[in-house]
């Protein structure tokens, strides 16, 4: 699902859908992009600590759909992160 949440966030960067959340946050820029995203890391710190397990849940979904904008909107793909993680993986 999370290669399928890429996919998705790629496609509404180049075909817009009006009133989309996504696109909302694609064309506010970084600093909006990056506020959502330290916000949604929060609430999953705090929901780890006190709200339970489906809250868990909950916000970590929240905060990889808030990532997965950030790193559309920088360029950045899940192959990208991929080689990455598989590079440090063989050192």
């Amino acid at each position: 699902m999370i290669k399928t949440l890429f996919e998705i966030v790629e496609d509404r960067k180049r075909h817009p859908v009006k009133g989309s959340y996504t696109n909302q946050l694609l064309d506010e820029g970084y600093e909006k992009a990056a506020q959502k995203l330290g916000e949604e890391a929060i609430e999953l710190i705090v929901a780890a600590g006190h709200q339970g397990h489906q809250r868990v849940i909950e916000e970590a979904a929240d905060l990889i759909y808030h990532l997965a904008v950030l790193l559309v909107q920088q360029g950045v793909t899940l192959a990208d992160i991929e080689s990455e993680l598989e590079k440090r993986h063989k050192e």
